[in-house]
């Protein structure tokens, strides 16, 4: 490292004295100027490091209605999980984060089933399912995050490699908050018809995926939500999703019209709780 002002120059001590260039400086002046050096050297980086790392220690919020900071942006935590449903992009985080505390004041360890949410209150039991293979996972949030506009849950890497995008870095997915385990007393375990998403395309480049997207939500007029979807890997792909379909009836009425319209689909069913 070299820190040079006018004439002064200090290099980091692993430099050899050869390095130095000559100065005006006695001898005591340069040994000062060069502790100091040395010392922001070796400070600064574990200064920056904390301060980054305490933003991102979201402070524990285990009740409900209550609100956070996080990288300049205020959160509000959901009052009830009660019916939340959500499609969008998963991520994970592994090692990095290991051994760390979440904002639930739990040990994040990166092969258990938990997972972070931006607004969702802690803890709360959610189902994931990824919509491109439609394995399912049960995941307990215990953590804030991710805090990224187009990603809407961080699960462990555990939990991410039973999923099946481990190696990809995102995915596709549906959340589902499970009543019948986050409110025993208020929901129960019922019979109800799966809810069906339809991929309408992939596409390399955004604008064409935002063309489709665009066309899709003027011919649904309100009948159904739409969603273009940003997948890593290699290509980077945007994915263009219509959902969720509750019904068997809005199932076949939006798939017609979509059929008519647009062309061909994937249908992909997800089993309701």
């Amino acid at each position: 490292m070299t820190i040079q002002h006018k004439t002064i120059a200090c290099m980091h001590p692993s430099a050899s004295s050869s390095q130095l260039p000559q100065c005006n400086m006695t001898i005591q002046q340069k040994t000062i100027a060069c502790l100091k050096a040395w010392l922001l050297a070796a400070l600064l980086p574990a200064a920056y490091a904390q301060a980054v790392y305490a933003k991102a220690e979201v402070p524990a919020d285990p009740g409900t209605g209550t609100e956070y900071e996080a990288f300049g942006n205020v959160y509000e935590v959901m009052p009830s999980s009660l019916g939340y449903t959500d499609i969008g992009v998963a991520s994970w985080y592994g090692t990095k984060f290991h051994g760390r505390l979440t904002s639930l004041g739990e040990t994040y360890d990166m092969l258990s089933m938990t997972a972070a949410h931006r607004l969702l209150p802690l803890p709360t039991m959610v189902r994931v399912t990824n919509l491109d293979n439609g394995r399912q996972l049960v995941v307990r949030v215990n953590d804030r995050g991710p805090f990224h506009d187009d990603r809407i849950i961080d699960l462990s890497y555990g939990a991410a490699r039973l999923l099946g995008f481990e190696s990809k870095g995102t995915a596709p997915v549906v959340v589902e908050a499970l009543d019948y385990l986050n409110y025993p007393g208020q929901a129960e375990i019922s019979d109800i018809e799966p809810v069906a998403y339809l991929q309408l395309g992939a596409w390399s480049d955004r604008d064409q995926a935002e063309t489709m997207l665009k066309q899709t939500q003027t011919l649904l007029d309100g009948k159904a939500g739409a969603k273009m979807l940003e997948i890593e890997g290699e290509p980077l792909l945007f994915k263009v999703w219509v959902g969720p379909l509750v019904s068997e009836a809005d199932q076949q009425e939006v798939g017609s019209l979509v059929k008519q319209e647009l062309g061909e689909f994937i249908l992909v069913q997800v089993p309701s709780q």
